[in-house]
């Protein structure tokens, strides 16, 4: 029996979606190993954002990976992809194990203190696979993640510990929101891996 089969996994969401959480996949040790080898040697860039005709650049920094060239645009912000690196092609495959999906591309996210979060949003962009799954590896600092239904406004937190798998699959962005929140509290980086879907890859 595989215990990370969703048949054996609560729905972390009351309705209008699938939210499942399998814990740390990895000792702290992994977790560590990953987290270092991260912040050394992902290609990372500041992220961005247009507000108000104005071109703000992030403390946050991201990079994306995936199996072909694709211009990836979120934030009315347009991002190309990177080729696969070995650990993330190594954990891409544990991903697809664990949730019985397949994914062609990675989102990396690093947040250098609890001072960058994301906001409410969903991830629903036109280059995506609709209501393709998402599957969200977490290293470093503990953070809070929050989902927010969109017309109940019903709140639902869950703790992101070290090294865990969050899925969102199903109708999930249909109807909820979801946001990393800002935190005082927290003062190391945490990396987010996030394995999508992407449509329409120049191989």
């Amino acid at each position: 029996m595989d215990l990370f089969d969703t048949k054996f996994l609560s729905n972390k969401l009351p309705f209008d979606g699938e939210v499942y959480y399998h814990g740390p996949l990895f000792s702290l040790k992994q977790a560590h190993q990953y987290m270092q080898e991260f912040l050394e040697q992902v290609a990372w860039q500041n992220d961005a954002v247009r507000l108000f005709g104005k071109h703000l650049v992030l403390d946050r920094k991201v990079a994306l990976y995936a199996d072909g060239k694709l211009s990836y645009t979120y934030a009315n912000i347009s991002r190309d992809t990177l080729p696969w690196t070995v650990s993330l092609l190594k954990l891409k495959e544990l991903v697809e194990e664990k949730t019985g999906e397949t994914f062609n591309s990675c989102l990396l996210n690093l947040y250098p203190t609890g001072k960058e979060g994301m906001g409410w949003h969903t991830d629903a962009e036109k280059e995506m696979k609709k209501d393709g799954a998402i599957a969200s590896l977490s290293f470093g600092a503990e953070r809070n993640f929050i989902f927010k239904h969109k017309e109940s406004k019903q709140k639902i937190a869950l703790l992101l510990e070290k090294g865990s798998l969050l899925v969102m699959q199903g109708k999930t962005q249909r109807y909820w929101l979801h946001s990393l929140p800002k935190t005082t509290k927290v003062q190391t980086p945490r990396i987010n891996l996030t394995f999508r879907t992407l449509k329409n890859l120049k191989q």
